[in-house]
């Protein structure tokens, strides 16, 4: 069971463990987690390749299931949900943003970003307009037409994160949303999740290893072989959110 004190949180992870296989082959991913997640705030995930970061993060977007612990997602029971319930309260409220973008090569940008609407049952046409508006706002309107390999890497990550905001989820989840974009990119995409993906009433996770975009984190959530070893919270007072014009080259 979920505390009652930790009503209002996005996340209540309570010893959260993880194992893979069995026997000699079995492999321990996470340890116990404890982790909060605060809506309206972006809070990072960092530590080495292999510490049970993207486990945890595809536990939490109900990706896989935990081997035991409790788990609460915008006040839901993640655990406790059966195959059909999971996949719809996916649909609706979670957002994930993929390390290799894993957009579909043939489709558009436009047509990318409006395919969790059209799976969700809208209109073409509805779906194609939520899509155009999010691309705009992500500083895609003039490529929106473009497929994927006509786009660059941080053009791509940004209709990635278009699709993944297209529903308007309460939880975006970005698995090293900057691993594969130079250090320009990288600040542009998270300067432009600062500023469109986080609301008052969504929360973000990010993962990564990349210690320069640490500054754009509310809270920062140290990790070391499947456990939480730290937290800070940093004092963003003396650390204003940019403002950045996204230009379509970047």
């Amino acid at each position: 069971m979920i505390a009652k004190t930790t009503e209002g949180l996005a996340v209540v992870c309570r010893q959260i463990s993880k194992e893979f296989g069995s026997g000699e082959t079995k492999t321990v991913a996470l340890r116990g987690v404890d982790l909060d997640v605060f809506p309206g705030q972006m809070t990072l995930l960092v530590g080495q390749s292999g510490c049970g970061k993207t486990t945890l993060i595809s536990i939490i977007a109900g990706l896989l299931n935990a081997t035991s612990g409790s788990l609460s997602v915008l006040g839901e029971d993640i655990i406790g949900m059966s195959g059909t319930r999971l996949v719809q309260f996916r649909q609706k409220n979670i957002g994930f943003v993929f390390q290799q973008y894993n957009l579909l090569p043939t489709l558009t940008a436009i047509e990318n970003a409006a395919v969790p609407l059209i799976i969700a049952g809208k209109s073409r046409r509805q779906a194609f307009e939520a899509a155009k508006a999010i691309l705009s706002s992500v500083g895609l309107a003039s490529r929106m037409h473009l497929l994927p390999n006509q786009l660059s890497g941080g053009q791509q990550q940004r209709v990635a994160i278009a699709r993944a905001l297209v529903h308007e989820p309460r939880l975006l989840v970005c698995d090293e949303p900057t691993a594969a974009l130079d250090a320009q990119s990288g600040q542009t995409v998270m300067e432009l999740l600062r500023r469109v993906a986080l609301q008052p009433d969504r929360a973000v996770i990010v993962v990564t290893h990349d210690n320069r975009v640490f500054s754009f984190g509310d809270r920062i959530v140290h990790m070391d072989d499947g456990v939480v070893t730290n937290v800070e919270v940093p004092d963003r007072t003396t650390q204003p959110d940019s403002k950045v014009v996204l230009a379509s080259h970047t």
